[in-house]
């Protein structure tokens, strides 16, 4: 199917319907996500529009026609699927001339769904993947980015000092910076300190400025950056390698909001909110004595953690279409396709390096594709999942150690073969060469 990592998502109150659309969607290697109700899929938060929308006709309550009405008033375009268990050709007309793509009665053929959903994604990659505005322009649908956005939502009215904790590259200062945005600080200053690309000995001045003469070159006097962030917010971001002869002055800067200068006498009071950021275990590093613990409790007041992304995987290919987009159109590059077995190569890697390493994939990707497919440049190094070694054994691997391996992942999937989180993608086969084996080995029935 063209464009891989599509998202459709599907509505019917019908459990073993919605759940076997849902398989056959996945095992096409696209995403999807599930609603009971028309109801259901209006309070839930959609961070990004899907390509299609599979629709049950007759929901209880709010029914399809009434959900697909709501979604035109509020200006939302989304090509729909109806699916109904009646061949009313009345409501058929009505539902198409309302704008619906297709109509299909149950019991369809799978293909002939797939056919539809493939009239939807016909031009999938000329639909802007459009970050959320509301939470720092952030892409994500899984359920660990969720959570993250949930944690922003809760703590941005507030002006409680965070701590967020993620890899390098996890997008910490996006989170830092949506969180000034929600805030009643939004429209006064955000300003950044890099804690580990200032000098230790420049680093106080830098936070707290200095006076005319305070030492050799300071010949004129200079605000800090605490002054500078007065009404606003302060992001102190790699928050662990503050040196500890000057933890006791951030300290104090924190829980009474007030410093000298370096080099001055008088007392100034700032008014500022302290956002901080760090891929160490500030935990460890007190134990260790090498970070103090009245500072990082003080910090730690809402604790805040971005997961890496080889732990939200499903939020890959969406990703990766939002970077294609994004870069795409700043280097003159027209792409229409991007082929099938790199989405899954990429949703399968580790990245190490986070979103930060799979933007910079993409950019030299973008480079050396001069068609309209993509051609991807693939990490140089790094680790896969265990499981994806699996491909590369020589043909000398015993059956039963091959067959033992296909049924561990396949647990772990929950019987999921296709898709980019599925048990093909973990051990790096195609999906028709796993159900080939799992024919072989008389394991497909476990599965089904």
């Amino acid at each position: 199917m063209r464009n891989a990592g599509a998202l459709a998502y599907v509505v019917d109150d019908d459990v073993s319907a919605r759940e076997g659309v849902a398989r056959l969607i996945r095992s096409a290697g696209m995403m999807t996500k599930t609603f009971a109700s028309g109801e259901e899929f209006l309070a839930s938060p959609r961070p990004l529009m899907p390509s299609c929308l599979v629709l049950d006709l007759n929901l209880p309550g709010l029914s399809g026609l009434d959900l697909q009405q709501e979604l035109s008033k509020s200006g939302v375009q989304v090509p729909i699927i109806f699916l109904t268990g009646h061949g009313d050709i009345a409501t058929t007309v009505r539902a198409l001339k309302a704008g619906a793509i297709n109509f299909l009665t149950k019991p369809f053929e799978d293909e002939d769904l797939l056919n539809a959903i493939r009239q939807c994604l016909s031009a999938d990659l000329e639909d802007q993947v459009q970050p959320d505005e509301s939470v720092g322009n952030m892409v994500g649908e899984s359920a660990r980015f969720h959570r993250v956005v949930n944690a922003i939502q809760v703590v941005a009215p507030t002006d409680a000092a965070v701590l967020i904790q993620g890899e390098t590259g996890t997008g910490k200062e996006l989170v830092a910076r949506a969180i000034h945005d929600r805030s009643s600080r939004s429209k006064r200053p955000f300003i950044k300190v890099n804690c580990a690309a200032i000098p230790a000995t420049l680093l106080e001045s830098e936070l707290f400025g200095h006076e005319k003469g305070a030492f050799t070159g300071a010949f004129a006097q200079k605000l800090g950056r605490f002054e500078m962030a007065d009404q606003g917010t302060l992001f102190l971001d790699e928050i662990g390698e503050i040196p500890l002869e000057l933890q006791p002055k951030l300290l104090r800067a924190l829980q009474e909001q007030e410093f000298e200068r370096l080099g001055g006498t008088r007392t100034i009071r700032v008014d500022a909110r302290v956002i901080a950021a760090t891929n160490r275990d500030l935990r460890a590093m007190v134990n260790e004595n090498r970070f103090r613990a009245d500072l990082y409790y003080r910090l730690d007041v809402f604790p805040l953690v971005v997961p890496p992304l080889r732990d939200r995987r499903e939020d890959i290919p969406l990703l990766i279409r939002y970077f294609v987009q994004k870069h795409a159109e700043r280097m003159g590059r027209k792409i229409e396709k991007i082929p099938t077995e790199a989405l899954q190569a990429l949703t399968a890697y580790d990245w190490p390096g986070n979103i930060r390493e799979l933007q910079n994939i993409i950019e030299r990707s973008l480079i050396l594709t001069t068609g309209p497919e993509l051609r991807v440049a693939m990490p140089e190094s790094g680790t896969r999942p265990a499981a994806a070694a699996l491909a590369d054994q020589p043909q000398s691997i015993s059956k039963a150690t091959e067959r033992e391996l296909i049924l561990e992942v396949l647990k772990e999937t929950g019987g999921r073969v296709g898709g980019p989180d599925g048990a093909a993608t973990r051990l790096g086969f195609k999906r028709t060469t796993l159900q080939s084996r799992m024919r072989k080995y008389n394991i497909a029935r476990q599965f089904e």
